[in-house]
């Protein structure tokens, strides 16, 4: 039995679609891991292409075909394939994949060296077009900042809050996420930790009191780092404070153009 394609049929409005798809697809996905070679975890999985104005839709279970086609574990390394199956498969001049996912390191306190597993969210971001691929890699990661100004004027203490830096970035060859990572951490007024005794938490306080930062001030230090750093040709860094003593959150961003 032939059954009728209406997808294929022709659409007369003549409005091209920048990006159609399948999104919030939960996939097991393999990355690599600075110091266990390989990391499994599981990505939220967005996959999208441009639909030309003379079809009337897509066909989205070719979106799904194409991830399945690498078996029950995709690794990054198959990225820019399943780019061009998408490509291919839907007819289209350029395709994207979008991957968020968990990804953990294992950290030692910084005093009892108590080992806890701590999780950061990543996301690769692709892009082919006309067989040209772009590739972002973004990291969103926790931190500690102390207030300049409530250190200044305080006579007993300073509030301090835990914010996020999301960090993306383009690199000339692949970096790791540990050590977009590091550089941010490096940044702040302390790295977090999942696991701390009495001693560790005396330390924690302690550096962050001794390295007061100001939102502005954070990325601002994770943008040096950046352009001190030959392989990235380009990044975005974010910051949000979930202040402790306002009912607002403090933001500020910059960004390499160019």
């Amino acid at each position: 039995m032939t059954l009728q394609d209406t997808q294929n049929q022709r659409d007369e409005r003549r409005l091209p679609i920048d990006r159609v798809g399948v999104k919030d697809l939960r996939y097991p996905i393999q990355i690599r891991d600075k110091d266990h070679s390989l990391q499994s975890t599981i990505a939220t999985v967005q996959l999208t292409v441009d639909l030309p104005h003379h079809f009337k839709g897509t066909h989205m279970s070719r979106f799904v075909e194409v991830l399945n086609s690498h078996g029950p574990v995709l690794h990054v390394d198959n990225i820019r394939d399943v780019l061009e199956q998408l490509t291919k498969k839907l007819q289209s001049t350029c395709a994207h994949v979008d991957f968020e996912f968990p990804f953990f390191l294992e950290k030692k306190a910084p005093v009892t060296g108590a080992v806890g597993l701590i999780d950061y969210v990543a996301r690769f971001n692709a892009t082919m077009e006309n067989g040209n691929m772009d590739f972002v890699v973004t990291t969103v990661v926790p931190v500690t900042t102390l207030c300049p100004c409530s250190k200044a004027i305080s006579a007993r203490g300073a509030h301090n809050q835990r914010g996020h830096v999301t960090l993306a970035v383009r690199c000339s060859k692949p970096m790791w996420i540990e050590d977009m990572i590091r550089l941010v951490e490096d940044s702040a007024s302390s790295e977090l930790y999942s696991l701390l005794k009495r001693p560790d938490e005396k330390a924690v306080t302690e550096r962050a009191y001794d390295n007061p930062v100001f939102v502005e001030d954070l990325v601002r230090n994770v943008a040096s780092r950046c352009e001190s750093d030959a392989n990235i040709r380009w990044y975005r860094v974010e910051a949000e404070n979930f202040e402790s003593i306002h009912n607002h959150n403090a933001y500020a961003l910059i960004e390499k153009h160019g």
